[in-house]
């Protein structure tokens, strides 16, 4: 394994770019992919084996979202916590998180097992973001880093699909710790930087500073935030449940594979809708973005069959990613400070507010999650076109 900080003084800065880039991707891939999102192929598993229902389930989930909103807020609230001793102490917080998943389904227990693992994830994340975005003249690409998030998900849809067979669930959950220490071992290497100052301090030539803090960059960035917001509702109640609604048609094999759809399809996406911003602008590339994934969302809702949720989690993959890399690089041209850290904070309370909104209904009916869902979305587009037409950014 190349250590970063030994590339950094041996090779050029491109060298050092995509170095930073792959090790933030692997991070990424640790603390979102499976860190944080294996629970949703777990879920199911969990019902049929410990009698957990999608109700308890649901509130497991939010556990997980609280404690993403936490770690958010507290980056938010003292950006210099992300330094390479406490990046390390996150990570091992993380994996034994996970493991402790396997010494009970009590829900009180487990709820606050995934609130600290939902902490750990946001450090990471931002962690990450605001490492890969320090190095962004090296060459370190967002949507390098970002595709690991999809990574992530693949690997945990196949670990499921590979191991529910020989596993108990408890095996599945200290698989899974294995699997994100693994992952996480390369960031370990990444001289992780804080995300302080402003926002394009990373290093994007197109913007022009002179426009920062005028009343149309503050109408964008307060129309932003609630796009974000609404995405976070919407998004989260996909995510929780779209693997929850195929297993509930007798295939537990059929959900994981989903799963893994799931991730094969955002792997490539944050790169892929990079380049669609590109051609389109930033805002409408996030509008589009945002419209597919609700048309997903409701597809979902039209039918419960394996061939809809296919279509639904491609739709899914393929955007929810893409949405956060454009969200963030929207902020970061409208020169908003710590614009990573605010964002994820919004963006969790959403998360928090998801699945504790279809409640009530996803016991009896996962149409009427996913109708919600697509309806949120679409408000979240809506007010990402209304910031798009408040300000346009560079291309």
């Amino acid at each position: 394994m190349t250590d970063l900080r030994a590339a950094e003084r041996s090779g050029g800065p491109a060298l050092r770019g995509r170095a930073v880039g792959i090790a933030a991707a692997a991070g990424l891939a640790a603390a979102m992919g499976v860190g944080r999102f294996v629970f949703t192929p777990l879920l199911p598993i969990m019902t049929a084996s410990t009698g957990i229902s999608a109700g308890a389930g649901a509130v497991i989930a939010t556990g997980n979202y609280a404690g993403y909103l936490f770690g958010a807020v507290l980056l938010t609230r003292r950006p210099q916590l992300s330094l390479r001793s406490t990046f390390l102490a996150w990570s091992v917080v993380l994996v034994a998180s996970e493991a402790g998943m396997a010494a009970t389904a009590q829900v009180a227990v487990a709820t606050g097992l995934r609130f600290v693992a939902g902490a750990a994830s946001a450090a990471i994340f931002i962690a990450c973001a605001a490492t890969v975005a320090h190095h962004r003249r090296e060459g370190a690409s967002p949507g390098v880093a970002f595709a690991g998030v999809g990574l992530g998900i693949a690997i945990s849809g196949v670990y499921t699909l590979l191991a529910a067979p020989h596993l108990s669930w408890q095996g599945l959950w200290l698989g899974s710790a294995v699997l994100t220490a693994l992952l996480l071992a390369p960031a370990w290497l990444l001289d992780i930087r804080s995300e302080s100052g402003p926002a394009d301090s990373v290093g994007d030539t197109a913007m022009d500073p002179g426009r920062a803090g005028t009343g149309q960059a503050r109408r964008a960035w307060r129309l932003l935030l609630g796009s974000y917001f609404a995405e976070g509702v919407g998004y989260i109640i996909i995510g929780t449940f779209l693997v929850a609604a195929v297993a509930g048609t007798g295939s537990s094999s059929a959900g994981a594979l989903v799963w893994t759809l799931v991730g094969l399809a955002a792997a490539p996406a944050t790169l892929a809708w990079h380049r669609i911003a590109r051609r389109i602008g930033t805002g409408p590339a996030l509008v589009t973005a945002l419209t597919v994934q609700a048309a997903g969302a409701a597809v979902a809702a039209a039918s419960n069959s394996v061939a809809t949720a296919a279509v639904a989690a491609v739709a899914f993959g393929a955007t929810f990613m893409g949405v956060v890399v454009l969200t963030l690089d929207y902020a970061r041209r409208l020169h908003i400070p710590r614009a990573a850290a605010t964002l994820t904070a919004v963006y969790a309370i959403g998360q928090v507010l998801g699945p504790l909104l279809v409640v009530p209904v996803v016991g009896r009916s996962f149409a009427t999650a996913f109708t919600v869902a697509a309806v949120v979305i679409a408000i979240s587009a809506i007010l990402a076109f209304a910031a798009a037409r408040a300000r346009r950014a560079p291309r």
